[in-house]
């Protein structure tokens, strides 16, 4: 089964520099040396970035590069039937998402991976995650896009990264994992599933506010926060989407805001939660001013969605419209 492998920078083939760890390592050689003999080599292919980059500079256009970069090796006699992602940690929830909305209609395996050490450092976790990324790519069980970390395999649109040093890095609070690595692989759930989107715009990066609540949050403080107006606001409140609305005049700016076309999105600062705008008084306030809320969304997947909703070309009411409508499995169906 033909297999691509899209090299993007991060922590999986950094080297020592004078100014610490960057992009460096021959990761062709290193992965066509550790495949050497095995059927993943067969008919592998092999691609990188330029440039490549600490996935903590990835902007918008950085996803499309990498969109782009999959569509070119999915056409002609040599296509792959499955894809690796080789990708920092950092941001790599956020990359998995969006490559989650704009791949909805490629139809094989999209796989991201990366590693908390790099390949060539003793005791990486490189050649384990990589080797289970294109194990999950040749597998039409892994149909979509997934992140494979940790010997988990988790739907590409649900993930968040819960730890900076440990080897399970990743986590999937509102959905189970897709699969565990073994002997064999233990499958245990499916995707959800979305409505797609057909022949989406490219990425482009749009000016989106992410604002965390905190107790004593002003009103002035917030409208500074906001002005000038962004495109879309994500506003991270507490539990299910609760907010500060004693606070005088912060329910009247949120639909100040509203009203001038900006969408406002509640997400929760909860790793485990689903905002439910309505449930008190404190968010449904939120919900009078017109905010809408992100359901049981990572924040990964509500800022990558937005910017993919931006990039399509919607403003306002109707991007907030489709905040809660699943594009590719990322939020639970009411």
């Amino acid at each position: 089964m033909p297999l691509h492998v899209t090299y993007t920078g991060g922590t999986i083939g950094m080297v020592d520099s004078p100014r610490g760890l960057v992009p460096g390592a021959d990761l062709e050689g290193w992965l066509t040396r550790l495949l050497e003999g095995t059927d993943l080599a067969d008919g592998l292919t092999f691609s990188s970035l330029d440039p490549l980059i600490d996935s903590s500079n990835a902007t918008p256009e950085s996803w499309q590069q990498v969109v782009d970069d999959v569509r070119a090796h999915t056409h002609g006699p040599h296509a792959a039937a499955g894809l690796v992602i080789l990708h920092g940690t950092d941001t790599m929830a956020y990359t998995s998402a969006a490559l989650s909305y704009a791949l909805t209609d490629l139809g094989r395996p999209v796989v991201i991976t990366g590693s908390q050490l790099p390949a060539l450092s003793p005791g990486s976790d490189a050649a384990a995650n990589a080797i289970g990324a294109l194990q999950a790519a040749g597998d039409p069980r892994a149909a979509g896009v997934s992140l494979f970390f940790g010997h988990h395999l988790l739907v590409g649109s649900r993930v968040t990264k819960t730890s900076a040093w440990s080897f399970e890095a990743f986590s999937s609070p509102a959905h189970p994992p897709l699969a565990r690595a073994g002997a064999p692989w233990q499958w245990s759930a499916t995707p959800g599933t979305g409505e797609g989107w057909q022949q989406p715009l490219p990425y482009r990066r749009h000016d989106v506010a992410v604002i965390d609540v905190a107790p004593g949050l002003t009103t002035a403080r917030l409208e500074a926060m906001l002005t000038p107006l962004p495109e879309a606001v994500i506003l991270r409140a507490f539990g299910v989407g609760n907010v500060p609305s004693s606070e005088p005049g912060l329910p009247e700016l949120i639909a100040s805001v509203t009203a001038a076309g900006t969408a406002v999105v509640v997400a929760s600062q909860c790793l485990e939660a689903r905002v439910s705008l309505g449930l008190y008084e404190t968010g449904d306030a939120m919900a009078r001013a017109g905010a809408v809320g992100s359901g049981d969304m990572t924040l990964e997947a509500v800022y990558a969605k937005v910017q993919f909703l931006l990039s399509q070309g919607l403003r306002g009411a109707e991007l907030a419209a489709w905040v809660g409508r699943p594009l590719a499995g990322e939020l639970t169906r009411d």
